[in-house]
């Protein structure tokens, strides 16, 4: 349903004379890709506006797009592997590894120079996301799911072996946005070094076809 005309105008009015901070304060954008834990036929691009809070803790607002008409589907934390490991055993589990993300080149900040990217995402390694998809508006195989967010909350997960993607899914994105993802993995290939072990990485082992993964991806 389109919006009417005063809406429109009490909205623009509303821009100029409030403050907003907690939306300006947002301060970058990450797109990669998320599969449900429980539902792994649910796969999808994924769009987070981010705001670091400090050097440990990201809290992100994720998006079924980067336009303006783009919805609000889902939240995700980011914290460090020093803060993970301060949760407790039945909380772990929540929370997703992002190396493969990371060392697969997948993960991205659309926009910004390939050095401030390695540099930035090179702070992420051995990081752990919670994620909960709360509308979906779409996914692979599926571009139109729900008009209204309905059901429950859907944990996410990440991908951690080549392969678990479904096929063309990475690609498209590639395609749309003008990134390469086999060379940001090349030029990730030095982290390996750095990247730890990650509680996790086989919780959809048996559940998604994936094959070998970047050096640095291992489980623990």
């Amino acid at each position: 349903m389109e919006k009417k005309l005063d809406t429109k105008i009490l909205e623009q009015g509303a821009e100029v004379l409030q403050g907003l901070q907690p939306v300006r304060a947002i301060d970058h954008y990450l797109n990669g890709f998320h599969v449900m834990k429980d539902d792994p036929s649910l796969h999808m691009e994924a769009h987070h506006y981010c705001k670091g809070l400090n050097e440990e803790f990201t809290q992100c607002v994720i998006f079924d797009g980067n336009t303006a008409a783009s919805n609000i589907i889902g939240l995700e934390y980011i914290i460090s592997e020093r803060l993970f490991e301060t949760l407790a055993d039945d909380e772990k589990p929540n929370w997703h590894p992002h190396n493969y993300e990371i060392l697969s080149g997948q993960l991205v900040l659309p926009g910004v120079p390939a050095i401030a990217e390695k540099a930035a995402l090179e702070k992420k390694l051995n990081s752990y996301g919670k994620t909960w998809h709360v509308w979906d508006t779409g996914h692979a195989g599926h571009p139109a799911a729900h008009a209204l967010p309905v059901g429950k909350p859907l944990l996410a997960w990440s991908y951690n072996r080549d392969g678990e993607a479904p096929e063309g899914l990475v690609e498209s994105r590639d395609e749309r946005m003008g990134i390469d993802t086999a060379e940001k993995r090349a030029e990730r290939a030095s982290f390996a070094a750095q990247a730890r072990p990650q509680l996790g990485v086989d919780a959809l082992k048996s559940k998604l076809p994936g094959a070998a993964a970047p050096p640095g991806v291992r489980a623990r």
